[in-house]
């Protein structure tokens, strides 16, 4: 097994640039495993660790409701944000600058074959991270992504999650609310989540993160628990 990840930072980029990106490496791991199985041979496959941050933009998954989104053509526009139907699972979510986005494409073949433990780990990472900076954060049962006081009516995401996994290969993966402008998840249903709050690190603390800092204990966390050696 292969543990070995590159972690990459491709910084503010638009999203129909990384998600080709993305399929790109998708692609190429999901090519060698397949290629493995058919000449009977044992490459190694990659994998990849991705940061980034988004300019305004909506996507919605495959599973998701299109009425989720609360703004037309115009709108989207007036708000200088885009809006993409994608093939990850869940429902539609906002990506903006102040957020990080971490696109993890992992064989999971390398680590553990098991969809709810990767998204049960990614949650875990994120966890931890808010608790270096003093924030209790924890898990809503029944929907994914980390939430703040999930145990009681002020429950508010910090949060979401939505990944693709095929032949045990994963991409998409999580927006971690940091310094991101909260006035853009009012123009959708979050989630498809009507009755709850989204909150960020910079909402809870008062003041704006270091975003090179959160990442490193992010990236830190998520090493840790993957047990993964990242380059």
């Amino acid at each position: 097994m292969n543990k070995n990840v590159q972690f990459i930072d491709w910084g503010l980029t638009d999203y129909q640039e990384a998600w080709d990106k993305q399929e790109g490496l998708f692609n190429t791991t999901v090519a060698i495993k397949t290629a493995n199985r058919t000449n009977h041979t044992t490459l190694e496959t990659p994998n990849y660790l991705v940061f980034c941050e988004h300019p305004h933009v909506y996507t919605l998954g495959k599973s998701g409701h299109p009425e989720n989104l609360l703004l037309d053509e115009q709108g989207l526009a007036d708000k200088g944000a885009t809006y993409y139907k994608i093939n990850r699972g869940g429902d539609i979510t906002y990506h903006g600058p102040g957020q990080i986005v971490g696109y993890p494409i992992l064989d999971l073949d390398n680590f553990f074959t098991d969809i709810h433990l990767y998204l049960r780990t990614l949650e875990e990472a994120v966890i931890l991270t808010l608790a270096d900076y003093g924030i209790a954060a924890g898990r809503y049962p029944g929907f994914t992504g980390v939430w703040i006081d999930a145990d009681n009516e002020k429950a508010r995401k910090i949060c979401a999650m939505g990944v693709r996994c095929s032949r045990w290969v994963t991409m998409h993966g999580f927006a971690f609310n940091v310094n991101a402008s909260l006035d853009y998840f009012n123009n959708i249903v979050p989630c498809g989540i009507d009755d709850k709050d989204v909150t960020s690190m910079q909402r809870e603390l008062g003041y704006a993160l270091d975003m090179a800092e959160v990442k490193s204990r992010l990236k830190g966390h998520i090493a840790d628990l993957f047990h993964m050696t990242l380059h």
